[in-house]
């Protein structure tokens, strides 16, 4: 229990802070403690509280209009991913997290190679499908929003609607399918104070750091992501 509310309190703050990347810390220490399926989530629905916190802290930036075709994608893609995890062996879910860092890891490099880049609205589906499946978008999510052209602040509003709509969906879907009991539901009360706080705290570093400083942050969370790919291999 420890070993989770530090888990909490951290990826609510990097979340706050960044706009996304709550995933990175969250989901696998819940899976070291619950296992894999239990472990997402539990943090689906912990990151979909943590999310409601975020919208209203960031609500006078969130650029509805711009990033509602985002949103929409990712969150049938959500969909989608959340309904294949109820029914795949735990293997394979294992290999869907690995599988997600090493396309976006493909991605950037096709990039760096002035190679055509993939539609956000691509990127937004796959972001959803992967996150309802693995628990985790990996970087796909931030590239998809951070391709929209937003300065800091409305990049984080947007990634934190695009990430509230998103858990919302995968959290309805594994409640039905009774991934998630009552002591989630608790759990997730038990730490709305928590989430007040880092969210808080998130939100503060954000106004402190400046566009470059927010950059830096921002890859360097993206570098979290790849860096979970290595550690499973």
């Amino acid at each position: 229990m420890l070993l989770v509310l530090v888990a909490v309190a951290v990826s609510f703050t990097v979340s706050a802070s960044a706009g996304f990347g709550g995933s990175l810390v969250l989901v696998p220490a819940l899976g070291l403690v619950l296992g894999v399926k239990p472990g997402i989530a539990l943090a689906a629905l912990l990151l979909a509280a943590n999310n409601i916190v975020k919208v209203v802290l960031y609500r006078r930036t969130i650029p509805y209009r711009k990033a509602a075709p985002v949103v929409v994608l990712m969150t049938v893609g959500a969909f989608a991913g959340a309904v294949l995890l109820v029914a795949a062996p735990e293997r394979l879910v294992v290999a869907a997290v690995l599988v997600t860092f090493a396309l976006a890891y493909v991605n950037e490099r096709v990039e760096r190679r002035s190679v055509p880049r993939l539609d956000p609205r691509v990127l937004a589906f796959g972001a959803g499908a992967t996150s309802g499946f693995s628990g985790t978008s990996g970087p796909l999510k931030g590239l998809a929003v951070r391709r929209l052209g937003l300065d800091r602040q409305h990049l984080v509003g947007a990634l934190s609607l695009a990430s509230l709509v998103g858990d919302l969906t995968k959290t309805a879907v594994w409640t039905e399918a009774q991934l998630i009991g009552a002591d989630g539901y608790r759990l997730a009360l038990a730490a709305v104070p928590l989430m007040l706080g880092a969210s808080l705290l998130g939100r503060h570093l954000n106004r402190q750091l400046g566009e470059r400083g927010y950059a830096g942050l921002f890859w360097t969370v993206m570098a979290g992501y790849s860096a979970r790919l290595l550690v499973g291999l």
